[in-house]
Formats: C-alpha cells, sequence, structure tokens
C-alpha cells in the first residue's frame, strides 16, 4: 500500500483545493465567459482524446455507440455548455462566495427533476432540506441585493448554472445505462467544446485577443477542476464512504471564498455568509438522507 493509499485524507484536501481554484482561475481570464469556457473544453477534448483513442476497446465502444444514446450525449453536453457559460458570467457579476453556494444547490434541482420528469419520490426529510436550501438562496439573494450593482443578476445566473448542471446530470443517468462513463464523459465533452465553439462564433466573438494568460486559464480549469479534480474524488471512493467524500466537495464554497478573500479583497457581508451556511446545511441535509436510503 502506497503512502497515499494509506493516508487518503491527503488527496480530499488536494481534490477540494482543484475544484475550489475553478472560481479563482475563471476570475482571471481577460476573455468573455463563453470563451473561457470553450478553451477549458477544448483543452480538455485535446488532453483527453489521446488516451481514449490510444485503448482498443474504447475505440470499439465509440464506433458501436448506437444514435439513440449518441444524440443524448450531444443534448446533455449543450446543457453542460449552458452551465459553463452561465456560471462562469455569474462570477463577473458576484463574489465567489455567493456564487459557488448558489452552483452547490445543483443536487436540490436534480431532485426536483427526478421527482417531476422521471416520476421519483422526495421523502419529508428530502422536502425539508430543499426548502432550508431555498431559504438560504434567498438569504445570500437579499445580502447582494442590499450591496446594489450586478450582484442579484450574478446569483441569478449561478442559479441557472446549478439548474443547467441539474438537467446535465439527469440525462446522463439516462445516457450511462448504455455506455461506460469515460465514452459518454468524452463524447458529451467534444459536443460541449462544439456548441461553445459555435456559440462564440454565431455572437461575433474572436478567439484570440484575449492573452495568454486566459488560454492557460483554459488549461488550469481542464487540468485541476475537469481532469484532475473529479478523478481525484472517484480515486477516494475506494478508501473513503460515499458519504464523506460526497459532503467533503460542500468545502469548495468555503475554500473558494477563502481564496477570492485573500487574492481579490471579496469579502462576504455577514447576512451572505448565514445565507451560504444555511444553503449548504440544505445540501448537506439531502445528500445525507440520499445515502441512508440507498442500499
Amino acid at each position: 500500500m502506497t503512502f497515499l493509499e494509506k493516508h487518503p485524507m491527503i488527496m480530499i484536501v488536494i481534490g477540494i483545493i482543484g475544484i475550489s481554484l475553478s472560481a479563482i482561475f475563471v476570475k482571471y481570464s481577460e476573455a468573455p465567459s463563453v470563451v473561457t469556457a470553450a478553451y477549458r473544453l477544448l483543452w480538455t477534448v485535446a488532453l483527453m482524446t489521446p488516451v481514449v483513442l490510444g485503448k482498443k476497446e474504447i475505440r470499439r465502444e465509440l464506433a458501436g455507440s448506437d444514435k439513440k444514446t449518441v444524440a443524448l450525449c450531444a443534448v446533455s453536453g449543450i446543457f453542460l455548455a449552458l452551465h459553463f457559460t452561465s456560471w462562469f458570467e455569474s462570477l463577473n457579476q458576484t463574489s465567489v462566495a455567493s456564487s459557488t453556494a448558489i452552483v452547490c444547490t445543483e443536487v436540490i434541482w436534480v431532485a426536483l427533476g427526478y421527482c417531476l420528469f422521471l416520476k421519483g419520490r422526495l421523502s419529508k426529510t428530502a422536502v425539508g432540506s430543499i426548502a432550508i436550501t431555498v431559504a438560504g438562496s434567498l438569504l445570500i439573494a437579499l445580502s447582494d441585493y442590499s450591496a446594489g450593482g450586478n450582484h442579484l443578476t450574478g446569483d441569478g445566473l449561478a442559479l441557472a448554472a446549478a439548474v443547467f448542471s441539474a438537467v446535465y446530470t439527469l440525462i446522463g443517468r439516462e445516457a450511462r445505462k448504455h455506455m461506460s462513463t469515460t465514452v459518454y464523459t468524452y463524447i458529451v465533452y467534444v459536443f460541449c467544446a462544439l456548441v461553445l465553439c459555435i456559440s462564440t462564433a454565431a455572437s461575433g466573438l474572436s478567439f484570440t485577443g484575449y492573452g495568454a494568460a486566459s488560454v492557460m486559464v483554459g488549461f488550469l480549469l481542464a487540468v485541476f477542476s475537469t481532469l484532475l479534480g473529479h478523478s481525484i474524488f472517484s480515486w477516494c471512493l475506494k478508501f473513503l464512504s460515499p458519504s464523506f467524500v460526497s459532503a467533503s466537495k460542500l468545502c469548495e464554497p468555503v475554500v473558494a471564498a477563502m481564496f477570492a478573500a485573500v487574492l481579490f479583497a471579496e469579502i462576504p457581508a455577514l447576512l451572505a455568509v448565514a445565507g451560504g451556511i444555511v444553503t449548504i446545511s440544505g445540501v448537506l441535509l439531502y445528500s445525507r438522507e440520499q445515502r441512508a436510503i440507498t442500499p
């Protein structure tokens, strides 16, 4: 057993830092939100392609994918593109703390979507956790409304990003019934990159001219957030309970807010802090309730 296998908490900490840096990296980009998102996905696809196409079994699965499943992947990629664009733009309008806390409500919207469209059922605890999460989000919105400026618009974009991510997740659940996670992820990322590139061109925006730093932001997002961050949490599931790994991801708004306070002097108001705590508590309550009823 290696050192990291004996001490998986080290990897948990690295994973939390990795996903928490997403919002920080975006703040350093000079490119429009849709272009930054395109950079991220183009880098992701470029880094994944040699690995995916280098394995014979994956190439065979890609070639044999049925049209209906690929169509689901395409739709999933569209909503993932909407998620990235909305979230990145929200970070230009509101604080890192508010944006990341609201985006973390994705799991709640997944629950509602599962109930409304997939004929699922919600327990009383789940309904209560949703109410708590909504109350926390309203506190954040109230705080940002009092602050003036475009903060409330940014909160709305973060909420839209959470909903788009939830739709992406729900579609993914159906698509992954017919293909491996690797193939599904790769196809979705390809379609997402295409949608973002088309959106950039349709908006009349240039792909270049924003400086090397913006391109590097896309690379760092691809490596730390898209590939390394999620891979680390998946690896940790071998050594730590799923509930603990899932709950640890809720540290993202806190760590991201700490980075923002140091790097950008973004000090959230007390009401926003309270709203963030309530929001995360609601998500945590729902996550624990789901773990308790999952066999």
